[in-house]
């Protein structure tokens, strides 16, 4: 174990520990957090008096003693409901005075992002493998997990020795394995020790059925611990995001904790995405004033200038005098390994809400680089990432956003990626780094801005977005919409699917990450002409709703209006003008939508029109809706 501070010293600084408990299912997690929690008294009588006297079907423990694994399922009911397993904490008191929240990671594989957020600020992670089973492909995706999450220290307890007959070459074997897949993730801090949560054997006391293994048990493991570099909070700067603002009578503060370095009266900080530098003025905890304010205080500060902060800003240590590294520089481009946790898997070029602390932006994963192999350890080639992937991406914010390395700082480092509309969590983020172009790219601000492009043309810009099957009828619509508002004097452009695929997106193909990617570009560029002050009309299948929504997410409230071309299926394959039903029916088109593909209707569409009905009307429709008389 690492040694950098005292024990006594450590315990002071570090009362508590937080430790994520994962493994497969059935390698007898519960079992030993149970046994521990037991053992140290970490429990109530009655619930201990519950674990004697209840049992499961099947169970082969005797009436009256312990069953340790009862202790710990207090989810169980939820899980028999059909409801998803969260992460449980328990809270384990230590002979050394310390005390450890355990946070009990599910095993199932896909609940693996229930145990990378439990994972997000462990300490120490007790990771179990099965002495029958082996080292099983989960057991490489928590070991992975661990090293991206930043947890230091892992304890391996190899389980159910009694069933191998506490041989010695059986856990030479296992553990061998195991610090083998943990230096490919450079976790150097790896404990190995054989247990049998059910006997006891190395959970609290050493065995005596393994003479040959001399090291810890894995409460000792537990009570040894010392942070591996206790000194990291100390050596990043000063760093406190924003989470309110106090307003009095004569009184302003900034409320947060710090999360890095110290503050003081007189201290020159720096509100880091506006790059304003000022002066700390008062410094104040729990309502008093004190003189340092340090990691993990809860802190409101006062500044001796009127500056302007906002919930979001990070307050820092000014740049002068520090690595590079070591000055969050606000960015709008970053490389950031990504646990992927939503159901619909990950398309590059869908915008989604970057949420760090409580900073909230748009943003854009622009590429996925790789995804890696958690049994491997390789960086393999990937177009899309899904439900427990992890992979290398790039990410753009709509704003320049101050974000850490991850390995350097967790709180500043790392984000969650959120739907728009369904504000569903999709995923984990863990900045690398910030890409070199987020800061050579700088927008220049033009005289000529939309607003005096759209009265020059004496109209409101806006974009309509028809969507449908393939035959609905979009293009004639947009054909016809667009001949009525040119002929009333109003500035347009039509965007059609086909023209875009033979020009600016000829390099695309069908499935659906190209199909985000091609909403993606026509969005951005629709966006573009609207900017210019026209009124663009996009003729696009874009079949999937989180790729509309995406496009929605560019425009401000009432500059998109999403149109659904509601033709009955019947009446497009009939139609089929371009032979695209037939062939998909003769089995040479398998990527066509509503045949080869799903198309997702839009579930509130800005307007319907009917596709099979006469076309003046849907273009009667459509004047309506952009409120243009006819």
């Amino acid at each position: 174990m690492a040694t950098t501070k005292t024990a006594d010293t450590a315990l002071v600084e570090h009362p508590i520990v937080r430790v994520v408990a994962c493994g497969s299912v059935d390698d007898g997690k519960s079992t030993l957090i149970g046994r521990l929690l037991a053992e140290t008294e970490s429990v109530p009588d009655d619930i201990l008096d519950y674990a004697r006297n209840t049992r499961r079907s099947g169970s082969t423990i005797p009436q009256g003693e312990v069953d340790y694994s009862m202790l710990t399922d207090g989810l169980e009911a939820e899980h028999e409901q059909g409801i998803t397993i969260d992460v449980a904490y328990r809270h384990l008191y230590l002979p050394s005075g310390r005390r450890a929240i355990i946070a009990d990671a599910p095993g199932h594989e896909q609940y693996t992002r229930n145990m990378a957020v439990a994972a997000s600020t462990a300490d120490i992670a007790i990771l179990l493998v099965d002495a029958t089973r082996g080292i099983r492909p989960q057991t490489h995706r928590h070991l992975t997990v661990c090293a991206l999450m930043g947890v230091r220290t892992v304890i391996v307890a190899i389980n159910k020795m009694d069933a191998v007959d506490f041989k010695h070459v059986a856990f030479e074997d296992f553990a061998g394995g195991v610090r083998s897949a943990a230096a490919r993730f450079d976790l150097e801090d790896v404990v190995v020790v054989p247990v049998s949560a059910l006997t006891g054997d190395n959970v609290i006391e050493r065995s005596t059925q393994m003479p040959w293994y001399h090291g810890p048990t894995v409460l000792e493991s537990l009570m040894q611990w010392l942070p591996a570099r206790a000194e990291d909070h100390d050596a990043i700067p000063f760093r406190l995001p924003v989470q309110y603002i106090v307003r009095a009578d004569n009184f302003r503060g900034y409320a947060g904790t710090v999360v890095a370095g110290s503050v003081h009266p007189g201290d020159k900080v720096v509100v880091n995405a506006k790059g304003a530098t000022t002066t700390v003025e008062r410094v104040l905890v729990g309502g008093q004033d004190v003189k340092e304010a340090t990691s993990d205080d809860a802190v409101v500060l006062t500044l001796e200038t009127e500056t302007d902060v906002t919930r979001g800003d990070l307050i820092v240590a000014p740049a002068e005098g520090l690595a590079e590294d070591q000055y969050p520089r606000p960015a709008t481009a970053f490389a950031a390994d990504l646990v992927w946790t939503g159901e619909e898997e990950l398309r590059h070029g869908r915008s989604y809400l970057l949420l760090a602390g409580s900073l909230a932006v748009p943003a854009v994963v622009t590429a996925i680089r790789n995804r890696r192999d958690v049994v491997s350890g390789e960086e393999m080639a990937a177009r899309t990432l899904k439900m427990n992937d992890i992979g290398l991406v790039e990410i753009s914010t709509d704003t320049p956003v101050p974000l850490d390395p991850y390995q350097l700082s967790r709180d500043t480092g790392g984000f969650l990626l959120v739907e728009r509309v369904s504000r569903d969590t999709v995923a984990a983020g863990l900045v690398r780094h910030a890409l070199r172009r987020a800061h050579n790219v700088v927008p220049h601000t033009f005289t000529v801005d939309r607003e005096a492009r759209a009265t020059l043309k004496n109209q409101r810009p806006r974009v309509l977005w028809l969507t449908g099957l393939p035959g609905a009828g979009k293009s004639t619509i947009a054909d016809a919409l667009e001949g009525t508002l040119h002929g009333m004097g109003l500035h347009t452009y039509v965007l059609d699917g086909d023209g875009v695929r033979t020009g600016l997106n000829k390099d695309l193909g069908f499935t659906p990450e190209d199909r985000a990617e091609n909403v993606r570009r026509v969005a951005e560029t629709a966006k573009l002409m609207a900017d210019a002050g026209l009124i663009v009309i996009v003729s696009l299948v874009s079949p999937f709703r989180g790729d509309r929504r995406a496009a929605k997410g560019l425009f401000a409230d009432g500059d998109f209006l999403e149109v659904w071309v509601d033709t009955p299926a019947d009446v497009v394959v009939e139609r089929d003008p371009k032979g695209l039903y037939a062939k998909a029916k003769a089995g040479t088109l398998p990527n066509m939508t509503g045949v080869g593909q799903g198309y997702e209707p839009p579930e509130h569409p800005d307007v319907t029109v009917n596709g099979a009905g006469e076309v003046a009307d849907a273009v009667a429709q459509l004047l309506d809706a952009l409120q243009v008389a006819h």
